[in-house]
């Protein structure tokens, strides 16, 4: 739901989603709020009750543009004031038969939408945007890829970033020299397990480096490899060491 369809709309034209609408995993419907206001010139803002800076968004227009829609499923509404997505979010969401997004826009929403006809706040990140749509359609990007039938396989979106609480390996591809810059050899070597825990240790590293937040959450017991659990223990001991 929002007040600029044809924004969130493009997002069908693009990429793995429009090959998954194309395909009948997921579909993808925009309604414009604006076509359910009951102001002659469609208006769906007003000055807020006790003054403040800015518009905000009527009840009137939205209620009835969620009232038209055949199977709303889980209503969420893009808001800073919502729990951060992150890839278990995203998971949970993934398993959802609909789910309906409402865009904000100019200040907000009336607060008697939110407390009776939403489900679910989410928000993209501590910082402000001008509305919901673009965090609504990054929502709409990592739900759908996730669906059954999207990606050639599991170990597309399972060896990702965030999926297991790391940062993803760093990845080579041709040419093998590059200003004098090689690929590491191991990865040459054809040896598929050594290869599988080089790249685990690669990710844990670069996580240490970059998410260091991350370490500290992550469970050393969910590893089978004693090498790896030994590691990731030193890492949140501060015993990093680049020899690794």
């Amino acid at each position: 739901m929002t007040t600029f369809p044809s924004f969130t709309d493009s997002i069908k034209d693009y990429s793995m989603i429009k090959r998954a609408v194309e395909a009948g995993i997921v579909s993808i419907n925009s309604v414009d709020i604006r076509a359910f206001s009951d102001d002659p010139n469609q208006r769906t803002d007003d000055y807020p009750y006790g003054g403040g800076n800015g518009m905000l968004m009527c009840c009137q227009p939205i209620y009835d543009a969620l009232k038209s829609i055949e199977n709303p499923g889980t209503v969420i509404y893009m808001s800073p004031h919502g729990k951060t997505i992150n890839q278990e979010v995203l998971n949970e969401l993934s398993k959802l038969p609909a789910m309906t997004i409402l865009c904000g826009h100019y200040e907000g929403v009336d607060r008697r939408i939110i407390d009776n006809y939403v489900n679910l706040e989410l928000s993209v990140g501590d910082y402000v945007l001008t509305g919901g749509e673009l965090p609504a359609m990054m929502l709409i990007d990592g739900v759908s890829r996730l669906l059954p039938g999207l990606l050639k396989s599991e170990d597309s979106y399972t060896e990702e970033s965030f999926y297991h609480g790391l940062l993803e390996h760093p990845q080579y591809t041709r040419p093998y020299d590059f200003n004098g810059f090689k690929v590491p050899d191991i990865l040459l070597s054809g040896n598929h397990k050594l290869v599988d825990k080089y790249n685990l240790m690669e990710s844990i590293k670069l996580t240490k480096r970059l998410r260091p937040d991350l370490i500290e959450e992550l469970d050393a017991d969910k590893f089978e490899d004693k090498e790896i659990r030994n590691f990731i223990i030193k890492m949140k001991e501060g015993g990093y060491d680049e020899r690794y």
